[in-house]
């Protein structure tokens, strides 16, 4: 079945005609960041849909003004922040074809006038990061002239910075800004810095640049980019600037705060479920639970003993998950498909229809279930999403995400099936939060099917159900309680327990 599976599902590179290589393209073009800090908040409520976009934050000025500096001191005095993003509009250049690239090496194109920019790929980019969706940035080498084929991945912003000499012009761009911000500075300064970063990192000559900026540079300045500094919230100097970026940390701090989401504590335990004495029947939470058999009872048994070896913990946590995963793969889109046997003889079959399939774990625990995983269903991608809680008021926090390819392609998404892999489903925030960043993809609902051992009665799945109602959740069995506790001792953080439960999964496996 695996075999099979596999080969039917697993499509190569070619197929969605990407390099082999998967990792950053090193250019020379870095401008593009993402600059993870303390994570990305919940951005969605208890139904599952958006209730907050990205701050947006547009930066014009004249070329060399210091508008990238400036961005990326926002950032160092914004302090404790989520995860930021900085958007360069030098990698929306056009595509040059052969007469336009000689012009260019040539120094005779002029890349500074409005028309050298694809200004609705740029809005339309910034427009799919600021709905906390994955965006697929162009890639621009300042060596070539030209833009590359390749694309750079870009996901979970909770700040946008988008910076370019156009950005406050178009007026698609400046209604997906939260804030304007122009850098204002003295037209000598930004020569000398343009002649010095060009020679340095663009591998120009002082005579070409020269000529570039007399002949387009200045005058596209005096027409387009310093007129647009009328859109501007706020004017910012090129250089001795501190006291207007903390002006503007200020103002971004500020309006995070009023965008704050507390989402822990309503989704946690469902106080009707502590205190009702008839809770919500199991067969009416939607779960997908694995028949039960002398078998799953003992292996379960196994697994709840706090005094079992490690070696039998890890034998049978496998066991059980490539139990689940088999149990799972019902979920799968099936068509009837004849077959010759190996003696002439025609049978009716099943056979697997969906083009892609991938996993995707939640760290640390859901790590668990891969190798399971991989025993099934061989040979596809495999992605990674760490979800930890915040330390001061335990709200889920995004702080890496590693998808699979299938996933980061909007258009293949969702053709994907993805199994999302948890150890347990107990608060459901982790769960919540993994759901909805597949769904941020372009993943179907329908096509998530969520594996785990352990799912609390009376923790968020309720909510996770109705908030998800078209999510596969294939479970081995169900525990009635959560329990409040503390983390490290009775000074420690309040956690909400699995009860009776297997104890800290990811622990115990990985000791």
């Amino acid at each position: 079945m695996s075999t099979t599976l596999s080969r039917t599902v697993s499509m190569s590179r070619k197929d969605l005609g990407l390099r082999e290589k998967d990792e950053e393209l090193s250019v020379q073009s870095k401008k593009n960041t993402v600059l993870v800090s303390h994570g990305r908040p919940p951005w969605y409520g208890l139904d599952g849909t958006r209730i907050n976009d990205a701050f947006v934050i547009g930066v014009a000025g004249g070329s060399a003004s210091g508008k990238t500096h400036v961005a990326r001191q926002i950032v160092k005095n914004l302090g404790f922040i989520p995860t930021v993003i900085i958007l360069s509009q030098d990698s929306f250049y056009k595509r040059l074809d052969e007469e336009q690239s000689k012009l260019a090496h040539a120094n005779q194109f002029d890349f500074d006038h409005p028309s050298a920019i694809d200004m609705p790929m740029f809005a339309a980019c910034l427009a799919d990061l600021k709905a906390c969706k994955q965006s697929n940035i162009p890639i621009y080498s300042f060596a070539q002239h030209q833009r590359l084929e390749e694309t750079q991945y870009l996901y979970g912003a909770a700040i946008i910075i988008a910076e370019g000499i156009m950005a406050l012009q178009d007026p698609q761009l400046r209604e997906l800004y939260d804030l304007k911000v122009f850098v204002q500075c003295d037209s000598d300064l930004m020569l000398a810095r343009r002649i010095s970063r060009d020679v340095e990192q663009r591998g120009r000559d002082v005579s070409g640049i020269l000529e570039q900026y007399l002949r387009y540079v200045k005058p596209s300045f005096d027409n387009f980019v310093r007129p647009s500094a009328a859109y501007a919230d706020i004017i910012v100097p090129g250089i001795s600037n501190s006291v207007a970026i903390d002006l503007i940390c200020t103002h971004v701090r500020q309006k995070l705060q009023e965008r704050s989401n507390a989402f822990r504590p309503q989704m946690a335990i469902p106080k009707s479920h502590l205190l009702s004495q008839n809770p919500i029947p199991i067969e009416q939470l939607g779960l997908n639970i694995l028949p039960s058999t002398r078998q799953t009872e003992g292996i379960f048994t196994i697994l709840r003993d706090r005094d079992a070896s490690h070696q039998d913990f890890i034998f049978f946590i496998d066991r059980l998950s490539t139990t689940l995963v088999e149990y799972a793969l019902q979920f799968l889109p099936y068509l009837p498909h004849t077959v010759t046997t190996p003696v002439g003889a025609e049978t009716e079959g099943k056979k697997v229809t969906c083009r892609y399939v991938c996993g995707v774990s939640i760290q640390r625990s859901g790590c668990v279930l891969e190798r399971g995983f991989r025993r099934v269903i061989n040979d596809v991608p495999m992605g990674t999403l760490l979800i930890q809680s915040n330390e001061t008021n335990a709200e889920p926090l995004l702080l890496h995400a590693k998808l699979p390819l299938y996933i980061r392609l909007r258009h293949v998404a969702k053709e994907t099936y993805v199994f999302l892999l948890d150890a347990q489903i107990g608060t459901g925030a982790a769960a919540f939060m993994s759901i909805r960043i597949l769904l941020d993809h372009g993943v179907p609902q329908d096509h998530i099917v969520f594996v785990c051992f352990l799912v609390a009665r009376k923790g968020g799945i309720n909510i996770l159900r109705k908030a998800f109602p078209h999510v596969k959740i294939v479970c081995g069995s169900v525990d009635n309680e959560m329990r409040e506790g503390r983390l490290d001792g009775r000074e420690g953080r309040k956690v909400w327990v699995m009860y009776p439960g297997m104890g800290q999964i990811g622990d115990r496996y990985y000791l």
